[in-house]
């Protein structure tokens, strides 16, 4: 027996028949028939039980009440005349003999009905948030993360990883987004920044001895929202082994990760280990993005050849990709319709020539294509529609034609499955967009493959800094990146060479990273990690397209939490003991 109840709200069957029960629930729905009898639907977190309200003094009580108010009902059950097979139990109802009013609902009207929550207006379902996770499919949800992290939670310990905690008060560190920062009341003008990762703190855990760690840890960046990605705050399963090479991670995740999918998952099929390998040029070649669904069969490829003496002036001098989509019934105001959406997606503009039923270009820009070259770069079926970009967007581009393309041409696209890969061979270098400088293209932190000796033949001119890669990863899945990875680079002496690379001294790095960089100079083994996003992860099980259906309490796309009110302002007084002071300009 349970505080308020002896039984749940999805317990009762037949067996409970003749027995004196007592529930506890929200009030879901009232429906009235002939003034002298309602039907109620009780719901608690268990599931829903009907009670019918016979008696003139219980149906007073009824009557009186808003829907989504709080209630105990104490009564007998009894086999329902009219079952319900769709609701567990369906074969059963409760006659009351007395209601408690728990908690009352004072407001006539709810902000939108609770079953179907979630075609209400984002604002008003983050708002009321508590009331959306009344919805059974909006809690669920929530369910289901508690479930696979319990079930990660699980593996990591069965391989003998030890759940270590790190700081959330830390120093702000360059790690690529904006840091959140913390005022420190006690040292006037500085600041504690929130961890955008444990990223240091395990590295320095690898330094200290302990072998494997991992904790679900709370990361906090201040950079804008996306479908995949929650503004402000998200979770990662975050891990890092000692004396490991990056095959030892992969066999790790590879191992821990098909479980959880095969059990929670709203697929049944996935990736077997070992998962594809993909070298990240290879991907941006093939695949248009560093992020392939493998899901869908289409790929992209290098036509410039064919455009070489074109007359067609946006493919003139430019590279051009396209892709193939074979059995093609799209009709030509459906083909501009998606490649406008991809334009809006890429940058750059979208072409296409189609080869029809009897073998013919035709199309687009099919009268600028010489048929016979095209055929002995593109598999050119009847009925086969090829989509096209040109120009510094063109690898971008065709990584989104091939998304798009693929999942509305039917039979390119095996939607209902989980496709894992590694994405490796990562660059270490890049030039910046805005600086025009060398400058780390992922994590600064990453082994160069190569150590060493690579950079020294790069200070020398010998070898071009561009073709450089790290021993870096993604784990991808559905074109979702899951996480990146990578060996550290865990030896003082090639980190300062790394970062001469970009302009940067020995001084820099004690400066940037004093507490790793001295720790690592009193002998650091080698490690690997990687931290795979939980809520990205639940997001895939579930089945759902936006990130926010699977986190308790989400922010809005400008991170603000609408329901409590933040970011908030704060008392002169709380300011003038952090010694700040708020200019907002004009």
């Amino acid at each position: 027996m349970m505080q308020s109840r002896t039984h749940t709200c999805g317990q009762l069957r037949m067996e409970h028949v003749g027995q004196t029960v007592t529930l506890a629930g929200f009030m879901e729905n009232v429906r009235e028939v002939g003034g002298n009898l309602a039907f109620v639907v009780l719901r608690d977190f268990y599931g829903t039980t009907q009670v019918v309200a016979e008696d003139p003094a219980i149906l007073s009580v009824i009557k009186s009440l808003n829907k989504e108010t709080t209630i105990q009902v104490t009564g007998v059950v009894r086999e329902r005349s009219s079952k319900n097979p769709k609701q567990a139990t369906g074969d059963i109802e409760v006659v009351p003999s007395e209601i408690k009013v728990l908690g009352r609902c004072r407001y006539n009207e709810l902000p939108f009905e609770i079953n179907r929550s979630r075609e209400a207006d984002e604002t008003a379902r983050l708002k009321y948030r508590y009331l959306d996770l009344r919805n059974p499919a909006v809690k669920n949800n929530i369910i289901l993360r508690c479930n696979v992290i319990a079930a990660i939670r699980k593996a990591m310990l069965e391989h003998d990883f030890l759940e270590i905690t790190t700081p959330i008060l830390t120093a702000s560190s360059p790690e690529g987004a904006r840091d959140y920062l913390v005022p420190a009341r006690k040292h006037p003008g500085k600041f504690y920044a929130l961890p955008q990762a444990p990223q240091q703190f395990k590295q320095l855990l690898m330094t200290s001895g302990f072998d494997r760690y991992f904790q679900i840890a709370p990361c906090f960046r201040d950079e804008d929202a996306r479908g995949d990605r929650s503004p402000g705050e998200f979770y990662q399963l975050d891990m890092e082994m000692a004396f490991a090479s990056q095959e030892d991670v992969f066999a790790v995740i590879e191992d821990v990760m098909p479980p959880v999918f095969a059990k929670y998952g709203t697929y049944n099929i996935a990736s077997q280990p070992p998962f594809k390998r993909i070298p990240y040029l290879e991907s941006m070649e093939v695949y248009g993005t560093d992020k392939p669904d493998l899901r869908i069969d289409l790929t992209a490829k290098n036509v410039t050849a064919l455009f070489e003496n074109t007359e067609f002036e946006p493919f003139r001098g430019k590279t051009v990709k396209a892709v193939a989509v074979s059995d093609c019934t799209l009709t030509r105001k459906q083909i501009e319709k998606l490649l406008t959406d991809c334009e809006v997606q890429s940058g750059t503009k979208g072409y296409w020539f189609k080869c029809d039923e009897a073998g013919a270009l035709a199309g687009g820009v099919a009268k600028f294509v010489d048929a016979e070259k095209a055929a002995a770069l593109l598999p050119l079926k009847p009925n086969t529609l090829v989509v096209l970009a040109a120009g510094e967007l063109a690898t971008k581009m065709s990584g989104v034609m091939i998304k798009t393309f693929g999942a509305n041409c039917p039979g390119h696209m095996d939607k209902e499955r989980y496709e894992f890969c590694w994405i490796v061979d990562f660059p270490m270098y890049e030039i910046g967009e805005e600086s025009g400088q060398l400058e780390f293209c992922h994590n600064p932190f990453s082994m160069p493959a190569g150590g060493m000796d690579i950079l020294l033949k790069a200070e020398k001119g010998e070898v071009d800094p561009l073709t450089i890669t790290a021993d870096q990863y993604d784990l991808v899945c559905n074109g979702i990146e899951l996480s990146s990875g990578a060996v550290r680079n865990h030896d003082p002496d090639i980190m300062i060479k790394a970062f001469e690379m970009v302009g940067l001294g020995e001084e820099d790095v004690k400066a940037k990273f004093p507490a790793m960089y001295n720790a690592f100079c009193y002998g650091a083994p080698p490690h690997a990690g990687i931290a795979p996003g939980i809520d990205r992860i639940v997001m895939l099980l579930a089945g759902e397209d936006f990130i926010r259906e699977v986190i308790p309490f989400p922010m809005n796309k400008n991170a603000q939490d609408v329901m409590m009110g933040a970011p908030s302002e704060v008392t002169q007084k709380q300011l003038d003991e952090l010694h700040i002071k708020i200019d907002l300009g004009e």
